[in-house]
């Protein structure tokens, strides 16, 4: 009896301590787990009477009516909600999300940190009004709490009102505004939540604000996902997971044990979707990085699995998943060719988002032998011009270029949609835009006019980078748009403001790509052909590469021979190039030579032997002649091989369909400065356009086309 009475003394006091918090609703949690085992071996009349009320609470499911709870299984470390330890002492913020004040900051706090064996006596949590099944629950007071619990999900459709929502908020605190005024949450709704603050705040590998994730909201958050962490569905504990990699968290915090400890138990169970396996797989490899055997577990049942079967949506997350580093260096190839098996066959079913991030999976991954997919994906992106965000449409073009394909009716979709975006796209987009053009040779003036006027007015805004490839693109396709002084005026004004923020290749490849279309900096090349500027080049790699060389010798040619008033710097002779040709990127173009053997069998018959021409001539003057004639002071034909008494030569430009733009006949820049550089050295410069050529249909025809190209006004004499 003497026990009874004492335990209902408890009992009661236990009560009123109840009563007196003004809490419906508590949750009580248990004592140290050694002090609690150090208790169980002292006689029952001698145990404290706290820990025997908590035991009773233990033992007796009933209490739960009364919402005391029993404290769920997990790691055993110190839980705490509140601003100062048991002894007084400040705790880092943003350890109050985690156990045993377990810093969730990657760097960790700096205090010294309670023995993580021993819990706090009590925390209380406020429980929410009824149950619902996996849930997090918001409450409307100064402190946010949240709780999962087991009845009532959110709908679906009350999920993509919030994915809408909370994909629309532009800074955290909106983030943090919106969840306070949300009743209900799921799982996945507050991983997603975690997400939007990570796409907000991270910046390269860091947050731009760290303190956020002192804040109350995100406190509450990590804090119930952590203590949940059994509750949580596949697709929210796998997602919570990423998530916090992506704020990142202290991999070996409580939070971040806990959730990638019962990740691994559902993977052992093996009923993980393709989308949930891939998203585990990034945040595994962000915590450990490749070589992480759960990564190559999940690799083992993704395999497992016929990609025929996947939906679309698997279908890109696993692309993704290969593409953050586990497919590189040619691991898992079979596996991506039964994927591209199987892209092709459903890229009529993919939306923006998906072309684009399959595209860019395929550029990572440098999948060159997939471009029937390529194709496809190309074909389906004609539909989607006008519904890319900046960014896709940024990803989309660059991967067209990496892979070098370009589409008739997407260069249609372009034209249409370009003039309506240069004004308010992101500079990038719009870069990647006249860069797309100009690196696929395609003259739209459509395009380059309304990328031209939008840059007189936004080139402020541009980076030294984005400046440059806007007038690269024109120099390639040698084109000026109607208002190219305006243009150029801009340009002058970037380079007096802001030139020592260019890098040197950027800022060698702005000025040579001046000179293509015939705008001449003479005010700038004096630094450019410095001997500090020459030593930068040099700095950013192993020497200077050949093409730059090339370029720094053809800017010095151009303003010699276009400048005569150049009296500046001269460029030494050690920097100079023998030859603009050269394998790969090079500043002129390979004769075709299906179309060079056809005229020089039409030359052969003309002057009567091959010896009266010359072929692929190098001259003085670092350029190549295709053929080169020489003719006497009266105007005969000379062999190719006397020096002496040559008074006129002629250069034939054999200029196939690679010399020109693609969408019409104009000579690329490259070409038109070659052709002007050689007018002006002395040579007669004539062009044998293939366009020109390949309507000719007999050998008859061909000699009688050459003789009216080369002597027009001479009588053709008969061999």
């Amino acid at each position: 009896m003497k026990h009874k009475s004492h335990l209902k003394c408890r009992i009661g006091d236990l009560r009123d301590a109840l009563n007196a918090s003004r809490l419906s609703r508590t949750h009580v949690r248990s004592v140290s787990l050694p002090w609690q085992r150090f208790c169980d071996r002292l006689p029952f009349s001698e145990r404290p009477a706290g820990l025997m009320a908590l035991k009773l609470i233990q033992r007796f499911p009933l209490f739960g009516q009364f919402g005391i709870q029993r404290y769920p299984p997990g790691p055993v470390c110190p839980t705490r909600l509140l601003s100062t330890s048991s002894v007084g002492q400040p705790l880092c913020v943003a350890c109050l999300c985690t156990s045993a004040g377990g810093c969730i900051l990657t760097q960790g706090c700096r205090k010294l940190r309670p023995d993580c064996g021993m819990r706090s006596l009590t925390t209380i949590v406020r429980e929410p009004s009824f149950v619902a099944s996996s849930s997090v629950r918001l409450h409307r007071d100064s402190g946010p709490r949240f709780r999962l619990t087991q009845l009532h999900r959110p709908t679906a459709a009350e999920e993509q009102a919030f994915q809408q929502r909370i994909g629309s908020c532009s800074s955290s605190r909106q983030v943090f505004t919106l969840l306070r005024s949300v009743e209900i949450m799921s799982d996945t709704m507050a991983a997603a939540a975690l997400h939007r603050v990570a796409d907000l705040e991270r910046e390269g590998n860091s947050l731009k604000d760290p303190t956020v994730l002192e804040k109350d909201t995100i406190r509450s958050l990590c804090f119930q996902l952590e203590q949940d962490s059994r509750r949580l569905t596949d697709a929210g504990l796998v997602s919570a997971l990423l998530a916090c990699t992506r704020l990142f968290l202290d991999p070996w915090s409580t939070l971040m044990v806990r959730l990638a400890s019962e990740s691994q138990e559902r993977l052992d169970r093996g009923n993980m979707s393709v989308g949930q396996l891939c998203t585990l797989g990034q945040a595994m490899l962000a915590m450990e990085g490749p070589r992480c055997v759960m990564l190559e577990q999940v690799m083992e049942q993704i395999q497992k699995q016929e990609p025929s079967q996947w939906s679309v949506a698997d279908l890109i997350a696993v692309y993704r998943f290969l593409q953050g580093g586990v497919g590189i260096d040619g691991r898992y190839r079979d596996l991506l060719n039964a994927m591209h098996t199987h892209a092709v066959t459903v890229t009529s079913r993919m939306d923006p988002a998906a072309v684009s991030r399959l595209l860019s999976a395929l550029v990572a991954l440098n999948q060159t032998q997939a471009m029937p997919l390529v194709i496809n994906l190309c074909k389906q992106a004609v539909r989607h011009v006008p519904h890319f965000t900046d960014e896709e449409l940024t990803v989309v073009l660059g991967a067209l270029m990496h892979f070098g394909h370009s589409d008739h009716y997407f260069v249609e979709a372009m034209e249409r949609y370009v003039p309506t975006m240069t004004f308010t796209s992101h500079p990038e987009t719009v870069t990647k835009v006249i860069q797309f053009f100009g690196r696929r040779n395609i003259l739209s003036t459509t395009v380059f006019d309304a990328v031209a006027e939008s840059f007189v007015y936004r080139a402020d805004d541009y980076s030294t980078s984005q400046v440059a490839r806007h007038i690269m693109a024109l120099g390639k396709v040698g084109y000026l748009p109607p208002n190219a002084g305006d243009v150029f005026r801009k340009v002058e004004n970037i380079l007096h403001t802001r030139f020592s923020h260019f890098q040197p290749r950027t800022l060698l490849n702005l000025l040579h790509s001046c000179t293509l279309v015939e705008r001449f900096p003479v005010n700038f090349v004096s630094k450019v052909f410095s001997s500090y500027f020459l030593q930068q080049l040099q700095e950013q790699g192993t020497g200077i590469d050949r093409i730059l060389l090339a370029q720094l010798t053809q800017l010095y040619m151009t303003l010699k021979l276009e400048c005569p008033f150049y009296k500046g710097p001269r460029l030494l002779p050690k920097y100079r190039v023998k030859s603009f040709l050269m394998s790969g990127r090079s500043l002129e173009t390979p004769v075709d030579a299906h179309l060079y053997n056809t005229v020089k069998t039409g030359l052969v018959d003309l002057l009567g032997a091959r010896s009266y021409f010359g072929s692929k001539v190098l001259t003085p003057y670092c350029y190549t002649l295709d053929v080169e004639i020489k003719l006497d002071e009266e105007g005969y034909v000379l062999p190719a091989s006397q020096i002496d008494d040559v008074y006129k030569r002629i250069a034939l430009c054999i200029d196939g369909q690679t010399r020109f733009t693609t969408s019409k006949r104009q000579l690329l820049g490259k070409e038109a400065i070659k052709q002007r550089h050689l007018r002006l050295l002395g040579y007669e410069v004539v062009q044998i356009p293939y366009y020109e050529f390949e309507k000719l249909q007999h050998k008859t025809s061909v000699v009688e086309y050459l003789h009216q190209k080369i002597f027009p006004h001479t009588y053709r004499l008969s061999w």
